[in-house]
């Protein structure tokens, strides 16, 4: 078996006929002959040893040694097309690139002023940015997928070393009209017993509502879950629900859309977001120059803060 010598055209065929069952169909997709085509998968299998595919007359069907070169030939086709695009980013003067991961508080709040600077200050560099729940940014993390990753406090993040990124403010956001609304400030026990608007159920502001309603000894009533804070506060407006939201990151859409705000009683309405990575002191050099660049702009908020 010499498998040193199969080509990319080859198996990029290959997943084109795995994908579609047909090699005629995989041929005209890969702009080759159905003979040429034809040629290169019987020369594959002598390469592998073994049948890739089960000819029958509707199609081909893979073998199991088939699947297996299906799997290894998609990551392999996979990492072609990333090391073009890191070649490409040489070629356009690009010194480095960062995977980033972040929740939707960070992204909506702080990353894009944030993101902005750095990248006048460092031109060379780009931020390759996922939005995600916080649970599925450790995992990104720990795996391998992202350099940093910005989460919610209390997620697990075992195997990370991690810092506080920012901290911000949960408050209540009621329609107009609402039996709450003439109030300022409220227990999250008095709230409880409403119909809520929500994030979907992974993300960490949902799970940390629900437990604390648990706590409260109610069971938190969501009549509908959402992807954006930008959704939640529209939901609010129709009359769907109230929802705990980040204050800096719901302000200008309170203001247009005529809600209430109010304070939230609890001292866990004030959360931190962690900035975590495997090994913060050997991260790449992109990386590390994200990281100082966070950790300065943090340090240049905090006295406006504490002024406030």
């Amino acid at each position: 078996m010499n498998l040193h010598r199969l080509d990319l055209v080859s198996l990029s065929l290959f997943n084109l006929v795995a994908r579609t069952g047909s090699i005629s169909r995989g041929a005209e997709l890969a702009h080759l002959a159905l003979g040429a085509a034809s040629k290169r998968i019987s020369d594959l299998e002598a390469a592998v040893g073994a049948p890739l595919l089960e000819r029958h007359s509707r199609g081909v069907k893979l073998t199991p040694a088939g699947e297996a070169l299906h799997r290894h030939a998609q990551k392999i086709l996979n990492d072609v097309d990333q090391l073009a695009a890191d070649l490409s980013d040489h070629a356009r003067g690009v010194t480095g690139v960062v995977r980033l991961w972040a929740n939707t508080s960070a992204v909506t709040q702080f990353l894009p002023a944030d993101l902005a600077a750095f990248a006048a200050l460092q031109p060379g560099i780009r931020i390759e940015l996922n939005e995600a729940d916080s649970r599925e940014i450790v995992l990104a993390v720990l795996d391998g997928r992202a350099e940093l990753g910005i989460f919610a406090e209390r997620t697990p993040a075992l195997g990370l070393q991690t810092l506080v990124y920012r901290e911000d403010r949960l408050v209540l956001v009621v329609p107009p009209g609402h039996a709450l609304a003439a109030r300022r400030r409220v227990s999250f026990a008095d709230a409880a017993g409403y119909e809520f608007v929500s994030l979907s159920q992974g993300t960490s502001l949902a799970q940390r509502l629900s437990l604390e309603a648990r706590q409260a000894g109610q069971a938190l009533r969501i009549r509908i879950h959402v992807r954006s804070f930008d959704a939640m506060c529209q939901m609010v407006a129709a009359g769907l629900g109230i929802a705990v939201l980040p204050a800096a990151a719901v302000q200008p859409l309170v203001k247009a859309l005529g809600l209430r705000k109010l304070e939230l009683a609890e001292p866990w309405v004030n959360r931190q977001l962690i900035l975590g990575a495997r090994d913060l002191g050997a991260l790449p050099r992109p990386a590390r120059s994200l990281l100082d660049h966070l950790e300065s702009r943090r340090q240049a908020q905090a006295p406006r803060r504490r002024a406030a």
